[in-house]
């Protein structure tokens, strides 16, 4: 899978880990591409990541974490009811009964607590296996510089055999 900071330029390859993450996985891929507005994370530390409307079955726990490390590409499933109404607003989804997070960890020591619901397991449903160098700049940068304009694309690379 192919994942990119669109106006930066910037991609990165990840491998999926469908032993660990087989519900998760298939159901990415089917939906690819997907993308939206980039965003950095407030809590979580070293996080970018993009808001998009829901899709597939419902997945649960599958290979979770709190304490994702770099490179780790992580799938967080939130009903409507879990998201700040400000931030949903913000994000354009709070006309949306639930969406799906799409995550990038481009750096260490990152927890996935925040303060307004308590711990976030995410699905680590794929690694970032070639780029994360410069992904990780562009992320940083994401921060530094700030997030408008900038989309986070997640495409297909290659096919992948269907299990």
């Amino acid at each position: 899978m192919k994942i990119t900071l669109a106006r930066r330029g910037v991609s990165c390859v990840a491998e999926l880990l469908e032993k660990d993450a087989p519900r998760t996985c298939a159901a990415v891929w089917a939906a690819l591409p997907l993308g939206g507005d980039a965003q950095h994370a407030k809590y979580a530390r070293n996080e970018v990541y993009t808001m998009v409307p829901r899709f597939g079955d419902k997945i649960g726990h599958e290979n979770p974490t709190v304490t994702p490390i770099p490179g780790d590409v992580v799938y967080f499933a939130f009903s409507g009811g879990m998201l700040d109404q400000s931030f949903k607003a913000d994000q354009n989804i709070d006309h949306l009964p639930g969406v799906i997070d799409l995550a990038i960890f481009y750096g260490r020591n990152n927890l996935l607590l925040n303060g307004d619901v308590g711990w976030v397991p995410g699905n680590v449903y794929a690694t970032i296996v070639e780029g994360l160098d410069v992904m990780a700049e562009a992320c940083h940068d994401v921060w530094r510089s700030g997030s408008v304009g900038e989309r986070l694309v997640y495409e297909r690379l290659t096919t992948r055999s269907e299990t």
